[in-house]
């Protein structure tokens, strides 16, 4: 496998902003209730491949900051690379709407299941949290991102790998 300088750049950069976005904003970014804001990167992987490990490392980054332990440093970053192949795969229908989806849903039922436990609140509830958590990020902030890069040609450009 030949990764190129620019692939890498893109994977540093993406992680980069994902992490530092999530840790700024710390306080709405962990626990129970959240609106990671850094999530509305997750469609990213609907324009290049190199977003898969970019926002799994920024992840790993974020969470072992988090304090939330290791359920969250492996549990919730390996549901960040599902999401991120999953929003890979959705750019294959053309259809832009469905980039944020596998975020919203990977999470607000993968995440919930941990944090349910270490928060010691229902299942269902934890579900709601995150998932209108992830809504406001990945449908709000990150569709919009989507729809603002696919009219940039410069930028599309830039992320071709």
């Amino acid at each position: 496998m030949n990764l190129s300088a620019k692939y890498i750049a893109q994977v540093g950069i993406i992680g980069s902003l994902y992490a530092v976005i999530t840790i700024i904003l710390a306080p709405i970014s962990y626990g129970p209730i959240q609106v990671r804001v850094s999530e509305a990167l997750t469609v990213l992987p609907y324009l290049s491949p190199a977003a898969i490990p970019g926002l799994f490392i920024g992840c790993v980054v974020a969470n072992i900051y988090g304090g939330l332990g290791i359920y969250d440093i492996i549990g919730g970053s390996l549901l960040t690379l599902l999401a991120a192949f999953l929003t890979f795969l959705a750019s294959k229908t053309k259809k832009p709407i469905l980039a944020p989806v596998p975020p919203v849903l990977v999470n607000a039922f993968g995440v919930s299941l941990y944090l349910h436990f270490l928060f010691q609140l229902p299942y269902w509830i934890t579900v709601i949290y995150i998932g209108t958590g992830e809504i406001a990020a990945c449908f709000v902030l990150g569709y919009l991102l989507l729809r603002i890069i696919l009219r940039k040609e410069w930028i599309l450009k830039m992320l071709k790998t």
